[in-house]
Parts: C-alpha cells; structure tokens; sequence
C-alpha cells in the first residue's frame, strides 16, 4: 500500500479536483437502501390494456316505463322457452315418449272441455227435461269415452317405456297421469309443443 507521505503534492491536488460525472453525484447523494424509480433506470411504465375495462355508459335510472318493458320482454323469453322446451320435469326421455304417444293421436281428452260445456249449458233448471236428460247422457258418455283413452294411453305408454327403457327410474303411476293432463288439453297449448304430427308412428 503506497503511503500518502510519499506521493507527491501535485497528486494529491487532482485527486481532490477530479471531475465527478451527474451519475456518480446523484448515486452518492442518495441515502442507504434506496431503490431506483423506473424513471431513473429509463424504463416506461407500461399502459394497461383497455380490454376488460369497464367501460362507463348511460348511468341515468330507467324510467318506469323501460322497467315494465324489460319485465314484460323478459317474461315473454321465458314463456317461449318454456313452451319450446318445457321445465325440469319435461326433460326425462321417458317424458317425451309419453309426450309423443299423446300428440301422435286423437284423444277424447280434447273434446271433454267443449262437451263439459255443452253439459253445463244443457243441465239448466231452465231447459226442458228432454234437453237435460241429453245433456246427463253426454256427460255419461264423455266420461266413460275418457276413461277408456286414458286406459288405451297408458298401456301403450307402459308397453314403449319396457321397450326402449328398461332400466328406467321414472314411475309408470306419474307417466300415465302426465300423459292424461296432456291428453286433455288442446294440441295448441301443449308445452312444451308436440314435436310429432297427428297419425306419426312412434
């Protein structure tokens, strides 16, 4: 290590007049344990992406009219839904065999509403005894009609369901029900929409 004794006058005067460059100031100005910025390592700070933003619209409150519109549009998706595809319980496959039983063929069931009507009509204290009495029969004879389609359904149906579904969990006791309440109502109003035509084998 040279001794300071012996280096020379001149020496000495550089060293302490030597020229200190802007970095090497601003390094030794700063304090213990600090961390550069990243605008003193010449990074940018990059932009963040605009995709997934949320993007500020129309914040204004719905009028009461624009409210009752959605709900009555939103009620009107969900009523076609329903009638294209039907509910939960609609889904099963032995379901729609059922389905397709009743909606390939003419059933009593349709005209029950229009002869109950009939019926009711004609059983006035007001008609004539010849009028009520046509009326009873009707009444006797579309329920007795109704009993034996019903039956004819539900053996048919029992008898596709062994067949193609074996293995089946649904109980036969809630196919033939399902099957009647459909048999008994127009073809138009079914839900979900029958999806065979009259006379199509199933």
């Amino acid at each position: 290590m040279p001794s300071l004794f012996r280096r020379k006058p001149a020496d000495l005067v550089d060293e302490a007049t030597a020229e200190v460059t802007p970095d090497e100031e601003s390094t030794s100005a700063r304090p213990r344990g600090h961390t550069p910025s990243k605008k003193e390592l010449g990074r940018e700070t990059p932009k963040r992406p605009s995709a997934g933003r949320r993007v500020v619209g129309d914040t204004r409150p719905l009028t009461k009219q624009e409210t009752r519109e959605r709900r009555r549009q939103a009620r009107a998706d969900a009523a076609a839904e329903f009638r294209r595809e039907g509910g939960p319980r609609d889904r099963a496959p032995e379901r729609g065999l059922a389905r397709d039983v009743v909606d390939s063929r003419r059933t009593v069931g349709t005209w029950f509403f229009g002869g109950a009507l009939v019926v009711l009509i004609g059983s006035a204290s007001t008609m004539p005894p010849v009028v009520r009495f046509a009326s009873n029969l009707l009444w006797g004879l579309l329920a007795i009609a109704l009993v034996i389609d019903s039956v004819l359904i539900s053996r048919r149906i029992r008898k596709l369901v062994r067949q193609r579904f074996p293995d089946t969990d649904q109980r036969m006791g809630s196919l033939y029900l399902y099957a009647i309440m459909r048999s008994i109502t127009f073809r138009r109003m079914r839900a979900p929409v029958p999806r065979v035509k009259l006379g199509d084998p199933v």
